[in-house]
């Protein structure tokens, strides 16, 4: 009797008083039938084909197209230092902004056009070296017997981001030239001697700088780096000065085959345009442009004094 009383009490708590009879959710909500899940249809490889088809099609006419609008500013900027009016080949100051040279300045710092420009300029190097080899030897002997003093001089100059180095080269003046304090070199200067008159108008006493391209710190072709002394003189003077110090310093360049000699602020004023446009078109082309008309200055030894 007690067992049958408990089992009845057992089933009303736990809701399992009638068989096959469902017990309804706390919610209050009927339970929602089970649906049948169909298979997802397999992806077909070609249309990843196509796709991946496109993407590459679209980046290889993208770099297509940057390629080409790069190469055909260079040839442009190539065509006018060759045959462009000389107001082309320079910079107006009046209208410079530093954004016109970030654009090259970013590039040069990339491996493409640091490394090339990097190995060309110590194959230049080291050929000039051993190519003239015999006449370097021969123009040290004569250096010795003209006048007292060594064949050789460093010279502290001012390089790439404002580093200061010794820049080599034949020594073309007498050893006290300088007694009076740093002055630059004036047309029929009495500082130069016989056989330093000869070499400067060839350019030849610049040849020993290659041991700077080779040592890095120097390239072959960029602005000339200039004497601390006169630097800080015309970064007070001259706009925009200290952006020269953003390439490093070269044994020739766009100024010294554009200009003549610069002597005085106002000439460094002038150089300074030619040096921003070799900045802002900064090519290996431009840079063979300005090897050519190298030659052509140390054979007919224009700008020199």
């Amino acid at each position: 009797m007690w067992v049958l009383i408990i089992g009845a009490a057992i089933a009303l708590v736990f809701g399992i008083g009638g068989r096959g009879t469902p017990r309804t959710p706390a919610t209050g909500g009927a339970m929602a039938p089970l649906r049948a899940c169909s298979p997802a249809r397999p992806r077909d490889p070609r249309e990843d084909l196509t796709e991946t088809s496109s993407i590459l099609l679209n980046q290889h006419r993208l770099a297509r197209e940057t390629l080409e609008s790069s190469v055909g500013r260079r040839l442009e900027t190539a065509a006018a230092a060759l045959w462009g009016p000389e107001v082309n080949r320079r910079i107006d100051l009046n209208d410079f902004d530093r954004t016109q040279i970030e654009p090259a300045l970013t590039y040069k710092n990339r491996k493409r056009g640091r490394i090339p420009k990097r190995v060309t300029d110590i194959m230049l190097s080291a050929a000039l070296i051993v190519g003239l080899s015999p006449l370097l030897v021969v123009v040290a002997i004569l250096i010795k017997l003209d006048s007292p003093g060594p064949v050789f001089y460093r010279q502290e100059r001012v390089g790439l981001y404002g580093r200061r180095f010794k820049v080599i080269k034949f020594r073309s003046m007498v050893t006290d030239a300088e007694r009076a304090g740093a002055i630059w070199a004036q047309k029929n200067d009495t500082r130069v001697t016989r056989m330093g008159k000869f070499i400067r108008k060839t350019r030849i006493d610049e040849i020993p700088q290659a041991l700077n391209v080779l040592a890095g710190e120097m390239s072959f072709v960029g602005p000339r780096p200039e004497r601390p002394e006169f630097v800080a003189l015309l970064e007070e003077k001259v706009p925009f000065y200290q952006d020269r110090h953003s390439v490093k310093p070269g044994i020739t360049g766009w100024a010294q085959v554009e200009f003549e000699y610069g002597a005085s602020v106002e000439d460094a004023r002038t150089k300074h345009t030619y040096d921003l446009y070799y900045i802002k078109n900064f090519s290996l082309i431009l840079d063979f442009i300005i090897l050519l008309k190298t030659v052509r200055v140390t054979l007919f030894g224009l700008g020199s004094r």
